[in-house]
């Protein structure tokens, strides 16, 4: 039985997870793989997030991802690592990171102690984490921490980040929700991508979207207009929670207080990002 309260762990991973998902949204990161030869934004992404597995094939990144289209990620893997090793792609994502970091946060919160301690918090979390049934999460385990509290602190972000979202595939498995109605769904609470971003770049067409949402109102989860019913929003709800018990383990590691003043330091540094620009103002509803 837990000892921290209800969703601790899932509001700490909320505060510091956008902070390293603004990378993707970085003009740094077309910069850097740009600069080794990876120039489409859709190759980018592939290989930034992928490059920790190695010179993996699209079978493995359409697993391990989950709702992309694998059509569209066999248009670039494993094409990407005969532009770029994934060594090198790794050196230049680091570099973005710690660009986008400096530009978001400012130098005086990359210097400061609130970013060494929360360096600290989360490092301390991840020692809690597990390996098995967690492919994405288990091959950035095995990465080197960055010397630099920020770019720590961003590593231990994308560990958290790996680790629950591996468990929530399980999770979407179990649910019987396939890549597309998973999307649909997350859409559907009004807390995921808008429509327009997600066919944009996750591969899938619109008659994809509407034959998932075809599928989910014969299953009773949404409705003719598109909004979740009582039956779908218990099904998000538990899909968090059975994503939230998996996902235990770092936070339980951490411990209460150490998770609160975590949850604190990553909301600070989350605001101040935002109000720098960190995400399109369209990408999510």
């Amino acid at each position: 039985m837990s000892t921290l309260p209800p969703r601790a762990g899932r509001r700490c991973h909320n505060a510091l997870n956008p902070l390293h998902s603004s990378l993707y949204f970085s003009p740094d990161l077309g910069k850097e793989l740009g600069g080794v030869g990876i120039d489409d934004p859709a190759a980018a992404y592939f290989a930034t997030r992928a490059a920790a597995m190695g010179a993996v094939g699209a079978d493995t990144v359409t697993a391990t991802f989950y709702n992309f289209n694998h059509a569209l990620v066999s248009q670039h893997v494993p094409a990407i690592w005969d532009i770029a090793s994934p060594a090198k792609v790794l050196d230049a994502r680091l570099r973005a990171a710690d660009s986008t970091l400096r530009r978001l946060l400012g130098a005086e919160v990359i210097a400061s102690p609130e970013m060494a301690e929360a360096a600290r918090l989360a490092l301390r979390a991840t020692e809690g984490c597990t390996r098995h049934a967690r492919p994405l999460y288990a091959a950035h385990a095995g990465l080197p921490v960055p010397e630099e509290p920020h770019l720590a602190y961003w590593h231990a972000a994308t560990l958290l980040r790996e680790h629950r979202g591996d468990a929530h595939l399980a999770a979407l498995l179990a649910a019987d929700l396939d890549p597309v109605e998973a999307l649909v769904s997350h859409t559907a609470t009004g807390k995921g991508m808008a429509i327009r971003w997600i066919l944009a770049t996750r591969g899938w067409r619109r008659a994809d979207w509407e034959d998932a949402s075809a599928r989910l109102r014969e299953r009773g989860l949404l409705t003719a207009e598109g909004e979740l019913t009582d039956e779908g929003t218990a099904l998000r709800k538990e899909l968090e929670e059975a994503t939230d018990r998996m996902d235990l383990g770092p936070y339980e590691h951490l411990g209460g207080p150490g998770v609160a003043r975590l949850t604190e330091l990553g909301r600070g540094f989350l605001a101040t990002a935002w109000a720098a620009g960190a995400f399109p103002s369209d990408a999510t509803g």
